[in-house]
């Protein structure tokens, strides 16, 4: 749906921006990048996204997105959800439309997993209050750190669940989506995936370069 709303996709010669819009692959001409879609080369890569970079492909604000930073290797890859500008940590794009609105659809319960920092002392008794799993790691007055994993990717989740206990959230970073995580891998670097991996990462999941 990304590339949809970027303009990438066009159908019949026509570029199309509303994801909702039906049609027949079998009597449409479909073209990602100007490319008939059928001819698209498979491509997934794992991206350590660095904090205060946006996961868009263009900015009216002129902030530094995924793209700028990816150069070359971003090209004709959209990605698999979002991760806000504060949040650093593991971001997937790929070529295959499917295999991403199959990973964002909640009803399929991909675990993200988060280090969390938030300030002040979180106590047990309100963790009770949060959504999903979450572990203490390290508490002082001052901050607290915590692993908490979702199954879904809403926007700003993690830091709605602990504004509603009262504790800001001071640093954000996924670690973990689905089977895969960051690994070794550099705020900024990013790794070529095989499909062999996603089809373990994500059991179930549709992935076109797959026969």
């Amino acid at each position: 749906m990304t590339a949809v709303r970027d303009g990438r996709v066009s159908v019949d010669g026509r570029v199309e921006t509303d994801p909702a819009r039906l049609v027949v692959p079998e009597r449409t001409r479909l073209a990602v990048d100007g490319r008939p879609a059928a001819e698209a080369a498979w491509r997934a890569i794992l991206f350590h996204k660095p904090r205060g970079v946006v996961t868009t492909r263009t900015d009216p604000e002129g902030r530094t997105t995924v793209y700028d930073v990816l150069g070359d290797a971003g090209k004709g890859l959209i990605a698999v959800g979002r991760l806000d500008l504060a949040t650093s940590g593991l971001l997937l794009l790929t070529t295959d439309t499917q295999l991403a609105n199959w990973i964002a659809d909640p009803a399929n319960a991909v675990v993200r997993l988060y280090a969390v920092t938030v300030r002040g002392r979180v106590a047990e008794t309100d963790m009770a209050d949060l959504t999903g799993r979450v572990t203490l790691r390290k508490l002082s007055a001052r901050e607290s750190h915590l692993l908490v994993e979702l199954r879904e990717g809403r926007n700003r989740q993690v830091r709605r669940m602990f504004e509603t206990i009262g504790h800001e959230v001071t640093a954000l970073k996924r670690l973990a989506l689905g089977g895969l995580d960051l690994g070794h891998l550099e705020p900024g670097q990013h790794r070529t995936l095989t499909t062999r991996e996603i089809v373990q990462a994500f059991p179930g999941a549709p992935v076109r370069a797959v026969k």
